[in-house]
């Protein structure tokens, strides 16, 4: 199963996470999940979560655009998975996704921990 990086090209964070793992001789499939025809589904984001441990979504939120968008803090998991759904600048990136684990690359040097 190919690495695969939930990518966004307008962030640094991003293209760093992008380099460091071609740097490290990983070509991963790239997402670029900001372009509506690569938008990530809420199944999809769940099954990200449980891929980083079971994880709340709230893990790899960005809150500064979550609190943008009001999204209340007291809103559950369902509703944050439904917002990152329809707003995909509500998750954060860079996440790696290889096989039966994905992780946040905040910091970047954490995408290679699953290679």
């Amino acid at each position: 199963m190919p690495y695969t990086l939930i990518h966004h090209t307008g962030c640094g964070s991003s293209k760093k996470g992008l380099t460091l793992l071609q740097e490290n001789g990983i070509e991963p499939e790239v997402r670029k999940y900001m372009n509506k025809s690569e938008m990530l589904s809420e199944d999809e984001l769940r099954d990200i979560a449980k891929k980083m441990g079971k994880v709340s979504p709230r893990e790899f939120m960005r809150e500064k655009d979550a609190v943008k968008l009001g999204l209340a803090d007291s809103a559950s998991d369902d509703e944050v998975f439904a917002a990152m759904a329809s707003e995909p600048r509500l998750i954060q990136r860079p996440i790696g996704i290889n096989g039966s684990k994905a992780v946040l690359g905040r910091p970047n040097e954490q995408l290679l921990d699953i290679t």
